[in-house]
């Protein structure tokens, strides 16, 4: 392990850790890597920590992935460990106990035996090989994470682990929600959920999840990993037991497990940019009815098999990089899908809502024609890979919705196109987001279906006198906000302090809080290595005095604090964190330190009963001796900040060590009403800026659209 992986592990700071390796004669000596970045041997460093008495709490999730690390066969055992999750989950409470229960020379031939006996579940044969004595650590680990934890979430530690066989081009797993999206999308016009889903590109399963969660019956999945379609048999087995579930390793591509199946949806987000998917063996393969897919375009014989697997009238839903929306090799065949109506719309999503985080991916939503001859002659694009596209901006300083940015991403995107799977002719177009194109238009040279080429192209269908009115709104809006603006950059004065800058005593954070002058918080979510023991603690004593705690509860986000506004976010009940209940007068800090400024920000009624979220810091001050505003104003002093951010990459603030001055509280309040004013004056600019980009955008619009006039000459009105 690294010095890094050894400050997590044992929840301190790197520094620390250096502190040790200089001070310490007896801290272990690397046993491997470089003299610039040294490895270290687990059990060494666990036996000096241990007799320190520094040893951190483990937790059952964190156990196993110390137990894998230390095995000797970590990677190959590894594979193995979903199919032990799937037998311990067979073997039901009484089972589990009596596994727990079982001497250290026990244990691995009765899970052995139990693994046999649910073999049938599992794709391949490596979960039948028996276990051998040193594995007891491990198998006893995992059993007791199913019974502490559940077995989702040992599923999802096993998925962090390293695999000898990912390194497959593209690969990855697919994000939640991306997962989300794609399971609603393949609904089509929302009526029944398609019975029977396939998956030629399993992963580890979470697309079929999502799939039975909705509905669907009868699942089918393939990958090309054996840990992977281990990974998905335990994880359907677990999460839907209700489903009926097989999962198969191998190459989709080249060796089909379902050659004769016609599913009633597929849900696929294939591996990229693989240019050894077989076309040479593949090249007069029957599933190519659309053509041949050149050599470059595996994604073209994934848009194939799809759809070779799906009944008539059946969609399918997959993600699939920008470039094969454009690529000169893939037109015809575009063409071909286009012509025969098997493209229904293509969606541009926002860069970093799933690997590769540099580019936004594209959905394609397929359906196998009932006939040669489209019945739908148009395809949908949406574009919403531009932040904020399509969600609804929220009112300055509310709490009008607890949906999150991406869930509020994904209602729009299922409200536009299940509205189109409807009644493809009554969409409207929105310019720069939706736009339903007919095949005709379509079938051009390039036969691009990149959505922005599309959509940006969109007519504005609403009346003139509709647009002027909505144009003229937000004017009048940014005429207001500007006005109030100007108000306040004129508002007092701001003397000098005199020839000389003032100075004055001061006292960290530390000090203050020892001396009761405020109350320090952050949010923990996890009691795992990563947290401090007194982090531990607070969580343990949260979650066992306030239960109700979490589920719904709005929660202040750092970007909430970085904007201004009140919280955005949802507290994850899953993660049963050290839930902060933020008050009337606290002051929020992002823990990471931003280039430009690190804004701090003031709670009022409105954020009372939200909850902390993570990488804040909470402040809160005893209102007799130190004024919120003040205090505020201070800490977030770039001087301040900025000499006790430590880090390379990611720099944090050390809360502890800011320094506030020492002050009459009197003198506070009116360097605090002074800060209130600067606070108020960088939201007016903030709310300036967006109506001028909303205003600019319309009318833009309307000109270029023709339902706008330019004003009259000397005029100050478009009407």
């Amino acid at each position: 392990m690294t010095a890094a992986e050894i400050s997590r592990f044992a929840g301190v700071t790197r520094a620390t850790v250096s502190n040790w390796r200089r001070r310490h004669a007896d801290f272990p000596a690397p046993a491997g890597g470089s003299e610039a970045s040294p490895l270290y041997d687990l059990r060494a460093v666990e036996n000096w920590l241990a007799g320190r008495g520094q040893m951190p709490v483990v937790s059952p999730l964190e156990d196993i992935k110390a137990q894998l690390r230390r095995h000797r066969r970590g990677v190959e055992i590894a594979q193995r460990m979903s199919a032990v999750v799937l037998a311990v989950v067979r073997t039901g409470d009484k089972g589990r106990k009596q596994l727990l229960a079982c001497e250290a020379e026990a244990l691995p031939v009765a899970i052995g035996a139990a693994v046999r006996e649910h073999a049938a579940e599992m794709p391949g044969a490596v979960v039948l090989a028996d276990f051998e004595p040193g594995d007891e650590p491990l198998l006893r680990a995992v059993v007791r994470g199913v019974d502490e934890t559940g077995a989702a979430p040992v599923l999802d530690a096993l998925t962090e682990l390293p695999r000898d066989d990912a390194g497959v081009r593209g690969a990855y797993a697919t994000p939640a929600v991306l997962v989300e999206l794609m399971a609603d999308l393949v609904a089509g016009a929302g009526d029944d959920y398609p019975r029977r889903v396939l998956d030629p590109a399993c992963g580890t399963g979470g697309l079929l999840v999502a799939a039975a969660e909705r509905g669907a019956a009868t699942l089918y999945g393939q990958d090309v990993m054996e840990a992977q379609a281990g990974q998905a048999a335990a994880r359907l087995g677990v999460v839907v037991p209700a489903a009926s579930a097989q999962v198969h390793v191998g190459d989709s591509l080249r060796h089909d497990a379902f050659p004769e199946l016609d599913a009633e949806a597929v849900l696929c987000n294939p591996p990229y940019g693989d240019r050894d998917w077989g076309h040479d063996e593949l090249a007069y393969d029957a599933r190519w009815e659309y053509g041949v897919p050149p050599k470059n375009e595996s994604e073209l014989a994934w848009i194939q098999h799809s759809l070779s697997h799906l009944a008539p009238g059946g969609y399918a839903v997959l993600a699939l990089p920008p470039g094969t929306a454009e690529r000169a090799s893939g037109r015809r065949i575009r063409a071909e899908l286009v012509r025969r109506g098997a493209v229904r719309a293509v969606i541009a999503l926002p860069a970093g809502i799933a690997p590769p985080l540099h580019i936004g991916l594209h959905l394609w939503v397929l359906q196998r024609p009932v006939h040669e001859r489209p019945e739908t002659p148009s395809v949908l694009f949406l574009d919403v890979a531009a932040p904020g596209t399509v969600t609804e901006p929220r009112p300055w300083n509310s709490r009008s919705g607890k949906a999150t940015e991406t869930e509020s991403l994904r209602e729009a995107v299922v409200r536009r196109w299940r509205s189109f799977a409807v009644s493809p002719d009554a969409v409207e177009a929105e310019p720069g987001i939706a736009h339903a194109v007919s095949v005709i238009d379509l079938l051009d040279d390039l036969t691009d279906l990149t959505p922005a080429r599309h959509t940006r192209t969109a007519t504005v269908t609403a009346s003139p006198d509709h647009l002027a009115e909505q144009a003229n709104q937000t004017r009048t809006e940014l005429t207001r906000a500007t006005a109030k603006l100007t108000a306040l950059s004129r508002e007092g004065t701001w003397p000098a302090a005199g020839d000389e800058t003032r100075t004055w005593r001061t006292a960290t954070v530390a000090d203050l809080a020892r001396g009761s002058a405020l109350i320090l918080h952050r949010a923990v979510t996890v009691p795992g290595r990563y947290a401090t023991r007194a982090e531990r603690d607070a969580w343990e004593r949260s979650v066992t005095d306030h239960p109700e705690l979490g589920g719904e509860r709005p929660m202040l986000t750092a970007a909430d604090v970085i904007a201004g506004h009140t919280a955005t976010g949802q507290f994850p009940e899953s993660q049963k964190g050290a839930a902060i209940e933020v008050m009337e007068g606290d002051v929020l800090l992002p823990e990471l330190l931003h280039s430009t400024d690190t804004p701090a920000y003031v709670a009022d009624s409105a954020d009372e009963g939200s909850l902390l979220g993570p990488n804040l810091w909470l402040f809160r001050p005893d209102p007799e001796r130190l004024d919120p505003w003040f205090l505020a104003g201070f800490l977030s002093a770039d001087e301040n900040v900025h000499s006790v951010a430590s880090g390379s990459t990611i720099r944090r603030i050390d809360a502890r060590r800011l320094r506030v001055p020492l002050l009459p509280l009197n003198e506070q309040q009116q360097y605090g009403e002074a800060f209130r004013h600067l606070h108020a004056l960088r939201a007016g600019a903030a709310q300036v800026t967006r109506l001028a980009e909303a205003t600019t955008r319309d009318l833009k619009t309307g000109l270029t659209s023709g339902a706008l006039l330019p004003p009259a000459p000397g005029g100050t009105s478009i009407s």
